[in-house]
């Protein structure tokens, strides 16, 4: 008989990690012979799939053609690679024209639910609202054709289009209006206008037009002269320090260097999102989004490009990496019988090596071991044969971290409420007489005075709040308590809010100030009259603020009895609104036991496993000696071999 044993994995890490593994991009600004400081110059293109590669810029403000600090990312597709194909965004169920196109979604669940390799956001959208839920129907502005098969009709406005057929031939259409025959068409997307026609770039033409023709996020598709090459390009914006954006005549300037001979402008902003295929088949975004530099989340966006391709292949292929918390198995085949050891760490640098193993063979499997939960980590694979030493991709990966979650408040939950200032009294710690307030009452809380009443997309109102009755406009600042009970209190507590807040608050626990939404920054003092530094979405609160407390912030919490207060402030003194409503999920580090399975199977069983960084160890009787299983074997699933000689298997870190 063969017996599995379970043994438990402690996961010591605060945060949730995901497993990620892509191609390391290249980051680096080169500076070639003959080029002054203030020239921009493109990366190097790394391969990160068979006829896709990657690189990314940055560039000097002081350069005569590119007046804004920019970070540049590219995805360079050779049409004519075997494998390659695109995705744009396919028809949703129920289709219908205009209303019901394609199912919305971000560009990262794009890559995760469609298996393609790479995406961007593509063309416009509605409705033009960022976060609303995965697979929310939406229409697409423009021609949109996937896998053949018509989504939206062409139009007038959005009438600079991509085509590609069956046998990825590509053109660029600077004007598809009157719409053009797509007769055997079997991908197209749309943007509003182009910015390279011929080689030539157009885009200072649109300089002081302002709206969209401003400095912003971009996204941008381009076409090489001979249509070989197509450029997907995103350029971030929106950050001071990091990248400010772009105008129409730097995003066609940046995709001229990269060898683009026609492009056009797609939907930018903080929809401007470009997204890979790691190694596990999970997404890694490549870029930084404003949107996710805002909210912490990527929008919803209606239109996408994808695109499949075949891995990359050499010396070294098949590489295979499973994280777990703290270990990390890794696997890989090579053309002929070669050496094996990992170069890895948490730095572009590596800096840490596996011992060599000097024994030559095809099949490989490193360990990691001694790392930190919830961490990135970059490594490659590294493999000599006859005095030649190859090297596979950078490529990186993070460790995972294993966590339970328990909402102690709801987004519901009642509030203790006052408009009387606060600036002179202990209100915020938990002994503080609050029984003359208003309440309890439920959330959201609120108020709004305009003439057409409360915005109806502002959801789960209940509490209407007092305004001022001399202004008869909502008072600048109003204040709210509650009450929320920790059974005990665990070591790596992370406090994950999520709120719906018009304008700006801040978050106190027990006395301590964990947290500001859209207010000066410390220390910088909060007082009655302070007034808030920016507003939710269009200036209502109709989309969610989610923020997480970590160490030392968090450990104000305390086991029993915790009061939080917040304070929440309007943007001007005429504001005619304000909402307030928050939830608390409280999440910690749990141990997570790993499982080893038996599959019957003839005429031996199978043994298999999930996780990574474990090693299969074998013995005779379960008091051992137990011995590794030959190979080493790391990773499932794995056949028992056909013997007479009873086994037990266990996983072992």
């Amino acid at each position: 008989d063969t017996a599995a044993i379970e043994t438990p994995v402690q996961a010591v890490s605060s945060r949730r990690g995901l497993v990620r593994v892509t191609g390391l991009l290249c980051g680096c600004l080169l500076l070639l012979s003959g080029r002054t400081a203030a020239d921009p110059v493109l990366g190097p293109w790394v391969p990160i799939f068979q006829g896709i590669d990657q690189s990314s810029a940055t560039n000097d403000t002081r350069s005569t053609d590119f007046s804004n600090l920019m970070v540049t990312y590219a995805l360079r597709v050779d049409l004519r690679e075997p494998g390659i194909q695109l995705l744009p965004s396919p028809r949703i169920e129920n289709y219908t024209v205009n209303f019901r196109e394609t199912a919305g979604m971000t560009v990262s669940r794009y890559v995760k639910n469609k298996g393609v390799q790479v995406a961007i956001n593509a063309g416009f959208f509605r409705p033009g609202e960022y976060y609303l839920p995965e697979g929310t129907p939406m229409g697409v502005s423009g021609l949109l054709i996937s896998q053949g098969e018509s989504v939206s009709p062409a139009n007038a406005s959005y009438s600079a289009s991509l085509l590609v057929d069956s046998a990825n031939n590509a053109r660029i259409l600077a004007t598809n209006w009157p719409a053009a025959n797509t007769d055997g068409i079997q991908s197209a997307v749309s943007g509003d206008y182009p910015v390279l026609v011929d080689g030539v770039n157009i885009g200072r033409k649109y300089l002081g037009q302002g709206g969209i023709h401003s400095i912003h996020p971009r996204t941008a598709i381009g076409l090489s002269q001979d249509r070989r090459f197509l450029y997907l390009v995103v350029i971030d914006g929106r950050q001071p320090g990091y990248s400010d954006g772009a105008y129409d005549y730097e995003t066609a300037a940046w995709l001229q260097l990269m060898g683009a001979h026609d492009a056009i402008n797609m939907d930018g902003g903080g929809s401007t999102t470009m997204s890979i295929q790691d190694v596990t088949g999970n997404p890694r975004r490549l870029n930084s989004s404003s949107a996710v530099a805002d909210s912490g989340r990527e929008r919803t966006v209606g239109g996408h490009l994808g695109v499949f391709a075949r891995p990359l292949e050499g010396f070294i292929h098949t590489m295979v990496t499973r994280p777990d918390d703290d270990a990390a198995s890794i696997t890989w085949r090579t053309q002929q019988p070669a050496t094996t050891q990992v170069e890895y760490g948490a730095t572009a640098d590596m800096g840490q090596v596996t011992p060599l193993d000097n024994t030559l063979r095809t099949e490989h499997a490193v360990r990691l071991t001694g790392l930190q939960p919830g961490t990135g980590y970059y490594f490659r694979a590294v493999s000599s044969e006859g005095g030649t030493r190859h090297l596979s991709a950078d490529l990186y990966f993070t460790t995972l971290s294993f966590q339970s979650t328990n909402e102690v408040i709801s987004l519901t939950n009642a509030w203790k409420h006052t408009t009387d200032s606060q600036d002179n009294a202990p209100w915020t710690i938990p002994s503080f007489n609050d029984s003359a307030w208003g309440g309890p009452d439920p959330a959201l809380l609120w108020t709004d005075v305009r003439a057409t009443g409360p915005n109806p997309e502002v959801l789960l109102r209940e509490t209407e709040l007092a305004f001022d009755p001399e202004t008869f406009l909502p008072y600048i600042t109003y204040y709210f308590r509650t009450h929320f009970n920790v059974p005990e209190k665990a070591a790596g507590v992370t406090l994950n809010f999520s709120s719906f807040v018009d304008d700006g608050a801040v978050v106190h626990l027990n006395g301590s100030e964990i947290h500001r939404l859209r207010m000066e920054d410390p220390p910088a003092p909060i007082l009655n009259q302070s007034l808030a530094v920016g507003y939710p979405c269009d200036g209502d609160a109709t989309c969610p603020d989610e923020f997480a407390v970590v160490s030392p912030a968090s450990d104000a919490l305390v086991a029993g009895d915790n009061v939080l207060a917040v304070e929440v402030h309007n943007y001007n003194p005429n504001s005619a609104d304000i909402t307030f409503g928050l939830s608390l999920v409280l999440s910690q580090t749990v141990s997570v036991p790993a499982h080893l399975s038996i599959l019957p199977g003839n005429p031996t069983p199978t043994l298999a496993w999930s996780r990574g960084g474990f090693v299969l160890q074998q013995a005779e009787v379960p008091d051992g000696p137990w011995i590794e299983t030959p190979g080493p074997v790391i990773l499932g699933p794995y056949t028992v071999p056909d013997s007479a000689t009873q086994r037990y298997y266990r996983l072992m870190k």
